[in-house]
């Protein structure tokens, strides 16, 4: 019954919102780098979400759906991309490429990076700001968002290919109910997928995104609940006290209520307090 709350409220917005989806866009031409395959699961995707009534430049947030590096949920990624429409904000949503099909770090890195590049390189045709492109992801999609978070770089200047001269650095990151650690705190079916079986003690700590903070990661605004028993609220909290001790500004949301994997349903009030905060750091146009 849960599930199918969701859905109708995914649905509901998807018939309200003035958006134009346009297709799928393969983020590299050709074969990706480290590819096992040609099947659909071996080229990642990023699908543009535009809002139809847009006049003038956009702020445009990338999206990476949950499912444990597994699979993707649909309601984390077209779901936000319509109500990011909404609030007259393109949203762009990645097909990344996933444990289930056999990859593993850095290949989800790199997907997640040539995303937020393709947004800056499609910025005149998309009509996106390319000074306001963010990241966002749910569970361990907010894995993935926290990384790029802190492991962006400015681009290849002289790369022939025109999408990696941009930067991967995103402007903003909303996470909800991420995992953040790979170390005591995560939710060890992600963990799985995304280093395998028995992965060195260099590599956790590196993926551990709590501790990868500096002083250049970006904003971020953070919510989980407390009933979350998927992901360990202290996922959260510990990424936000890495982001107070360098000094980086967030909005830190614990709610008592909810589960994990929500998304939008059930009307839960954390979409109105980002939708706050995106004002406020000049995503939506007033």
């Amino acid at each position: 019954m849960n599930k199918l709350i969701l859905w109708l409220g995914v649905l509901s917005l998807c018939l309200t919102a003035q958006a134009e989806k346009l297709p799928a866009l393969p983020l590299w031409e050709g074969q990706a780098p480290g590819a096992l395959g040609t099947t659909e699961q071996d080229i990642p995707t990023l699908t543009p979400y535009l809002p139809e009534v847009a006049t003038t430049t956009t702020a445009a947030i990338v999206i990476f759906p949950g499912g444990g590096y597994g699979g993707l949920a649909g309601h984390e990624g077209e779901g936000y991309a319509v109500w990011l429409n909404q609030q007259g904000i393109a949203g762009l949503v990645v097909k990344y490429r996933l444990g289930s099909r056999g990859y593993r770090h850095p290949i989800m890195l790199g997907d997640a990076a040539r995303a937020v590049r393709t947004a800056r390189a499609k910025a005149t045709v998309w009509r996106i700001d390319p000074h306001r492109v963010g990241v966002m992801g749910s569970s361990a999609g907010g894995h993935l968002a926290s990384t790029i978070l802190t492991h962006w770089d400015l681009g290849a200047a002289e790369a022939t290919d025109l999408v990696e001269r941009q930067s991967s650095r995103p402007d903003l990151g909303i996470l909800c109910y991420p995992v953040i650690s790979m170390g005591p705190l995560t939710h060890e079916g992600s963990k799985q997928n995304l280093l395998g079986n028995d992965p060195s003690p260099a590599l956790v700590e590196l993926l551990s995104n709590e501790r990868q903070v500096t002083a250049q990661t970006p904003p971020c605004f953070i919510w989980h609940t407390w009933e979350d028993t998927a992901v360990k609220v202290e996922n959260s909290l510990e990424f936000a006290t890495a982001l107070r001790r360098a000094n980086v500004p967030f909005d830190l949301h614990i709610y008592q209520k909810g589960g994990h994997g929500m998304g939008l349903g059930n009307g839960h009030p954390w979409a109105q307090d980002c939708a706050f905060w995106l004002k406020a750091q000049g995503f939506i146009n007033k």
